[in-house]
């Protein structure tokens, strides 16, 4: 611990430190104020001067400018005319002068009437020439700052000069007005600072104990003479867990360079477990601790000030490795113990299989081991529990101390025929085996006599083979092979090899396992997302998945083809990882399937998906979905389902007009076909499944240039461990700047520039480009509110399928039409209009104001209508009913590629079939 000095009896101030710093500080406190006084009187006195060449340059500007001034200077008298004029203008404006004059400098007017004809000094010249500027004029008939502007007439011409100005005489007398304030804050800063020089002083002469410079020197020469004087480490860290201290002895035991002072523990390059013990700032009695080649006995204790305050911890070291050498084995246990501990750190690093291997083989060469092989069987490599049977294995990993040897590479297949072999027994007994002199293992040799012969010239002489086994189940083998180290394997390497194999099995078999699930939850994933995009014409697309590689996450996109020649396009994303998030990702994406046949707005559809996760968790949470054989916890389960993100909108070639609704999910991006990109702003919804009831989304509408491209993503793609979610963005644009790209060449330039090697969340991403439905592929007419004209439409229609070459529909076309049409008539309201899609098949669309909607029923014989969608039910390959904001649509698609009615057959009466139909 560190002395203490008595406090002195009597009072020392001007002796001790802490009143030579008050006296020093007292000083520069002073010597600074009067410096700040004068600085504020120079400073005042600069804007004020400034201030006066300003208002005189306005002043003069305004009324050089001003109107009616060159007439004034043009009139037989101008004096007469400007005097009473300039003389307001003085007053008005607080000035001292302002003088109208002629371009060589003649008086018209003057705050001093006797000047007035006589011829003003200074650089008139410049002002003749055109120049306004400002001057410290000095001079009849008083010094001062003035400003001359010239007057010119509309041709350009000077015609005279303004001139006004504020004598320094005045400008003095306003600085004076502040000197009084300038000092009084000098004083009272003064006093400030004294006092508080004052009371930094006395605590100093707390902390110090009023010793004065020599005293304080002869404490600290004691003080070093006993810390480095002493054989026994001593490191002194501060509260922050810096090292404040550390004598000779520490430094050599610990091996700290000159510059370790004011460096955090976990810099100073100590070993793992010492920095923790450091860094925690427990205490520690003895406690053995490795560094470098020495085992060192540590203690930590705390420190305490004034007051019983923390201030720290010291700790002292001693050197035991004598007492090492004593027991002759001490340093050997210590080098496995370290070499274990590497193990510890070293061995799972990641979580997979291969690697895991890998590192087994890596952290036991050459410090135990000159070669290491791993075996693994078959199913461990793929995730799978292996089946019992482990005489074929699949060399997993290869090291040694030299590039070359005679031992089978990665890769290939070991099997153990030869069941006196060490593998063999090894495996047979669930325990390492020992094989100090491989030319006595007559099993190993029999098994391949002409590699046994190569490992054998090769130099490898000694063998410790153990198997891998975890939970009970063998994963595999771990051979440790010795040929450039003379001695032999030992019994105590025996023990050393089992625990370092039983430690790699299960950080093996946990990656195993992560195999496992991660396979399943790619292949779920995969089998729920969509396994190819649905023809339609309304955009060109191109995707892509890619699954993060510590977990499958729960992204997905889909295109989903909608009445009218629209398509809907969705990209979403579920709050968290494995198998869980996958299977609630296919359960939201086939709701929004199902949803989507509603022909929703997407800010609808979002609500209705809301609805339904909350109704989803409130089943499973009444159901008990928390069983053993479930796995997770009910809240774990809670949290998989909710707080998914979705991003949904619905195109329209037919106008270009693009509808989006969010829920919490990021914006897409636009390209323009310039290259132009946009993010453009969408309503922020909240995440689906929140539990809050009631969540109302908002759509916005986009105008879609033809050729444009539209790109949805999940966060995924922006966002990473080492990337934030702007930069992301930035790197997007960039990406996307480009003119004339495909879909697909898109997807290519998007991710080779913000794919990571080993991305740690998954990443969907979704490139449509935008196409227009050509105007020769639309035909729509307004109907009258009268039953005559649905021949006419039937016409019109007829005519216009015969322009598009589609006359073997055209009976069906006009049945279907005669009823959608007599419906709207009869029960609907106008505006009622009729419109015709040629797209990749035909569709018909008839709109009215009514927001009710026909249902399908069927008629009795005796009925005299109610027919009408039954009929267009059976005629149409697909029809349906969708609102808008002032009504609905009835629509209904119909196949061109062949006609549905027998063209001998007799043609119908279609009059008399519309007033049978509704």
């Amino acid at each position: 611990m560190i002395m203490r000095s008595e406090r002195p009896k009597g009072p020392r101030l001007l002796g001790s430190v802490a009143g030579q710093v008050f006296v020093l500080t007292a000083v520069i406190v002073v010597l600074l104020s009067a410096a700040a006084v004068v600085a504020l009187v120079l400073q005042a006195r600069y804007d004020s001067e400034r201030d006066a060449r300003n208002r005189s340059l306005a002043a003069a500007e305004t009324l050089a400018h001003a109107p009616g001034i060159e007439a004034a200077l043009e009139s037989p008298s101008p004096t007469a005319v400007l005097q009473p004029l300039a003389e307001a203008a003085r007053k008005a404006s607080g000035l001292d002068f302002i003088t109208v004059m002629t371009p060589d400098g003649v008086r018209y007017t003057d705050a001093r009437p006797e000047l007035i004809g006589r011829r003003a000094a200074g650089d008139i010249q410049r002002a003749a020439g055109g120049e306004s500027f400002t001057e410290l004029y000095t001079g009849a008939p008083a010094d001062g700052v003035r400003a001359i502007v010239p007057v010119r007439d509309t041709h350009g011409v000077v015609i005279g000069l303004v001139s006004t100005g504020i004598e320094l005489e005045n400008i003095s007398d306003v600085v004076e007005g502040q000197l009084p304030v300038i000092v009084s804050a000098g004083v009272a800063t003064l006093m400030l600072a004294i006092g508080g020089a004052f009371l930094m002083s006395r605590r100093l002469r707390r902390q110090t104990r009023g010793l004065g410079p020599d005293e304080l020197s002869r404490i600290n020469e004691h003080h070093e003479a006993v810390l480095h004087a002493v054989r026994e480490g001593v490191m002194i860290i501060g509260p922050d867990r810096r090292l404040m201290l550390a004598n000779d002895e520490a430094r050599r035991l610990l091996g700290l360079t000159a510059e370790a002072e004011g460096r955090h523990v976990t810099e100073l390059g100590l070993e793992p477990r010492t920095a923790a013990l450091l860094a925690s700032g427990r205490e520690a009695t003895d406690e053995v601790h490795l560094s470098g080649d020495r085992l060192l006995a540590v203690n930590v204790r705390p420190t305490e000030g004034l007051g019983g305050r923390h201030t720290g911890t010291v700790m002292t070291l001693r050197d035991s490795t004598e007492l090492a050498s004593v027991s002759g084995r001490a340093e050997e246990t210590g080098r496995r113990l370290h070499l274990l501990y590497d193990a510890g750190v070293r061995i799972g690093t990641t979580l997979d299989v291969v690697r895991t291997a890998e590192e087994l083989a890596d952290v036991a060469v050459p410090r135990f081991a000159d070669f290491v092989t791993v075996e693994l069987l078959e199913p461990v490599l793929r995730g799978e529990e292996p089946s019992g049977a482990y005489t074929e294995m699949r060399r997993a990993a290869l090291s040694g101390v030299r590039g070359e040897t005679p031992l089978q590479p990665v890769g290939d297949v070991i099997r153990f025929v030869v069941s006196t072999t060490p593998m063999a027994v090894a495996l047979d007994n669930l325990r390492a085996i020992l094989v100090a002199d491989l030319t006595t293992a007559d099993g190993w040799r029999a098994q391949d006599p002409e590699g046994a012969a190569q490992a054998l010239s090769y130099g490898l002489h000694s063998l410790i083979t153990a198997p891998l086994q975890a939970r009970g189940v063998v994963l595999g083998m771990a051979n440790f092979w010795r040929a450039d180290a003379p001695e032999p394997f030992d019994d105590e390497d025996l023990s050393f090899a089992e625990e370092l194999a039983a430690r790699a099995a299960v950080s093996i078999d946990n990656a195993r396992r992560f195999t496992r699930e991660h396979t399943m939850a790619v292949a779920l994933q995969r089998s729920l997302l969509p396994r190819a995009l649905p023809e339609q014409t309304a955009v060109s697309v191109s995707s892509r998945y890619l699954p993060a590689e510590a977990g499958v996450g729960g992204d997905w996109f889909d295109v989903i083809p909608l009445p009218g020649a629209r398509v809907a396009l969705v990209v979403g994303d579920v709050v968290g990882h494995g198998v869980h998030a996958a299977a609630t990702m296919g359960r939201l994406r086939t709701a929004v399937l199902n949803f989507s046949t509603l022909d929703l707005p997407p800010d609808e559809l979002l609500g209705h998906l809301d609805e339904l996760i909350d109704r989803i968790d409130r089943i499973d949470h009444a159901s008990g979905v928390t069983d053993e054989e479930s796995g997770p916890d009910r809240a774990e389960i809670r949290a998989r389902i909710t707080g998914a993100t979705c991003l949904y909108a619905v195109y329209d070639p037919t106008n270009g007009r693009c509808t989006l609704a969010s829920a919490g999910h990021p914006g897409p991006a636009l390209v323009h076909p310039d290259g132009r990109v946009e993010f453009p702003e969408i309503p922020a919804g909240l995440p689906l499944g929140l539990g809050v009831g009631g969540v109302l989304y908002e759509s916005v509408e986009l105008t879609l240039p033809e050729a444009s491209r539209l790109v949805l993503f999940t966060d995924g793609l922006l966002e990473d461990r080492g990337r934030d979610f702007d930069t992301g963005l930035r790197l997007l644009r960039d990406a996307l700047a480009r003119p004339g790209r495909t879909p697909e060449q898109t997807c290519a330039d998007v991710l080779a520039a913000l794919l990571l090697p080993a991305p740690s969340d998954d990443i969907a991403l979704l490139v449509a480009e935008a196409r227009l439905l050509e105007a020769g592929r639309i035909a729509q007419w307004d109907v009258p509110a009268d039953p005559a004209a649905v021949g006419q439409i039937r016409q019109a229609a007829s005519a216009q399928l015969a322009a598009w070459g589609l006359d073997d529909i055209v009976f069906t076309t006009e049945l279907i039409l005669s009823e959608l049409v007599t419906n709207a008539i009869r029960y609907g309201g106008e505006p009622i209009r009729v419109r015709l899609l040629r797209d990749r098949g035909l569709i018909c669309e008839v709109s009215d104001s009514s927001s009710t909607s026909p249902h399908l029923r069927y008629a009795a014989t005796t009925d005299e209508g109610g027919r009408g969608l039954f009929l267009v039910a059976q005629l149409a390959e697909r029809w349906g009913t969708r609102y808008t904001e002032r009504g609905k649509v009835i629509w209904a698609e119909m196949e061109t590629g062949g006609g549905n009615a027998d063209a001998e057959a007799p043609v119908p009466d279609l009059d008399a079939l519309e007033r049978l139909a509704w």
